[in-house]
């Protein structure tokens, strides 16, 4: 009789076990069922930091002489700064640099009229980017004083740059999310399913770049999201 009532027990047992393996598997399987979707968010700010070269030419034969026109040279443009209020705490100026054409490595340049060609550069940095730019549009009258702007070289572009970026991160981050999910639940929805929670989730990189090549001053700040969501009958 003991026997008996072990079998049947153990005939239960096995029963129920396979019951549950059975649902536990379905189970597994449902969670298995995922869709991977992007959310993209991008908005324009403003630069709220330029930094701006005013790089100047002065050639002479004179190895002592054109020193003393550079720092003619840049005390003018200083002024001029300062007088379309742009503070002396925003202006820096840069170490000259001479080039003395007879002693170049390849000879000179003996039929130049000028020895001795200089450059220097009286740098603006400033986070009143718009005022700045204002100034930018009046730089001729530098011009009419005799100062030789030279805006050729690559290093003395004008830069402008955004910094705020750890405030609008956490709206952005939301945005790209909310995105992610509106087409994840179309995706759910054509193929007859329902969204579930999330399985994995990662931010991409921010990026910020030029709105286009004539507004560098207008920031696009972009951001992707990855997210993969489960999927349910």
């Amino acid at each position: 009789m003991g026997r008996i009532i072990i079998g049947v027990s153990i005939v239960v047992g096995l029963f129920i076990l396979g019951f549950y393996m059975n649902s536990a598997v379905k189970t597994f399987k449902d969670f298995e069922r995922t869709v991977t979707v992007r959310g993209l968010a991008e908005q324009e700010h403003l630069s709220d930091v330029v930094i701006w070269p005013i790089q100047f030419t002065q050639a002479s034969n004179n190895h002592e002489g054109i020193y003393g026109l550079l720092d003619e040279n840049a005390s003018k443009i200083i002024e001029f700064l300062k007088e379309h209020g742009i503070s002396e705490e925003e202006i820096s100026v840069d170490v000259p640099i001479v080039t003395d054409r007879f002693a170049q490595r390849w000879g000179g340049d003996f039929e130049s009229q000028f020895r001795y060609v200089a450059s220097q550069a009286v740098t603006v940095y400033s986070n009143n980017v718009e005022e700045v730019r204002a100034v930018m549009r009046n730089i001729s009258e530098l011009g009419k004083q005799g100062v030789i702007i030279s805006g050729d070289d690559y290093q003395f572009r004008t830069e402008y740059l955004f910094t705020r970026l750890n405030d609008i991160k956490p709206e952005m981050i939301e945005a790209a999310t909310v995105e992610a999910r509106k087409v994840a639940e179309k995706f759910a929805e054509d193929s007859d399913s329902r969204l579930g929670k999330i399985k994995t989730a990662s931010q991409g990189q921010f990026t910020i770049s030029d709105r286009d090549n004539n507004n560098p001053h207008i920031k696009n700040v972009r951001v992707v999201s990855t997210i993969v969501y489960y999927l349910a009958d």
